[in-house]
């Protein structure tokens, strides 16, 4: 653990989570938002909705994103945690940025197609952004003993290779 920042942790604990509520908030409402836009609805309305929509994510999801993602890697650095059950939290973690990035891609994609565009149901997105929200909570809350797991040979057993720079001794 690094020294001078121990009396740090609880603030950048608080910001990790300020951010995570508020990113994956953004990651539930803009679903909702991209199944409001539809044209029929009024050029006022539907203009207020698309730019509701852009600027939520890039003004305030993905700053969230990016404040949660570097409050969380200085806090595995400096609590140290190196467990399996943590990279197994960044399997999810991955889930999520993957969700971020197609969510955005859905915004432009509706916002630059005019007039006919699919704009998804709010169900099957905000039902696949339940899993690793809730697998992320369970793993992070219950910290389980994941050493015991089997897992293959091939992923257990270093392969010889070589890195392709000089690493420090």
């Amino acid at each position: 653990m690094i020294p001078w920042l121990d009396g740090a942790i609880p603030y950048l604990k608080a910001l990790h989570i300020a951010a995570l509520l508020l990113w994956c908030a953004g990651l539930f409402a803009l679903p909702l938002m991209l199944a409001r836009h539809d044209p029929a609805i009024g050029q006022a309305d539907y203009s207020r909705i698309r730019l509701a929509s852009h600027y939520g994510y890039t003004l305030v999801v993905t700053p969230a994103a990016l404040i949660a993602i570097a409050a969380g890697t200085l806090l595995i650095f400096v609590r140290e945690v190196f467990a399996v059950w943590m990279f197994a939290k960044l399997v999810f973690v991955a889930l999520l940025i993957g969700f971020h990035a197609w969510v955005g891609h859905t915004i432009v994609t509706v916002a630059e197609t005019e007039g006919e565009h699919q704009t998804p149901g709010p169900l099957v997105p905000l039902l696949l952004l339940l899993v690793p929200v809730l697998a992320i909570l369970v793993l992070v809350l219950a910290k389980p003993k994941l050493e015991e797991v089997p897992l293959p040979d091939w992923l257990m057993t270093p392969r010889g290779g070589q890195l392709p720079f000089d690493v420090p001794r």
